[in-house]
C-alpha cells in the first residue's frame, strides 16, 4: 500500500534548484521533495506521496490523519522502522 503521511518539515535546502526537505513522521526522519508545495516553510506540515510533499495541511489535521494511519496499523509498513 502506499499512502500520503503527514509529516512536520525540520530543514529544507535547494539542490541544483530542488526544494528538498528533512520530514519528520512522529520520529522517523525522512527526504522529501517541496518543489510541489513552494510555500511551505520549516515547521508547516505536509502531506508526503512516495518522497515528494504534495499539500500543506494545519497541525490538527496533521494529527488527525497520523493518528487514523496508526490506529490502522499502516504506519510501520509505509515508514519502514527508525530509518532517522
Amino acid at each position: 500500500m502506499c499512502l500520503a503521511i503527514p509529516g512536520k518539515i525540520v530543514e529544507f535546502e535547494e539542490i541544483s534548484g530542488i526544494r528538498v526537505g528533512k520530514v519528520d513522521f512522529g520520529g522517523v526522519t525522512r527526504q522529501a521533495y517541496l518543489d510541489f508545495v513552494p510555500e511551505a516553510q520549516v515547521g508547516d506540515f505536509v502531506l508526503v506521496h512516495v518522497g515528494f510533499a504534495i499539500s500543506k495541511l494545519d497541525e490538527l489535521e496533521a494529527e488527525r490523519t497520523y493518528q487514523m494511519l496508526e490506529k490502522m496499523g499502516v504506519l510501520e509498513e509505509e515508514l519502514g522502522g527508525d530509518g532517522g
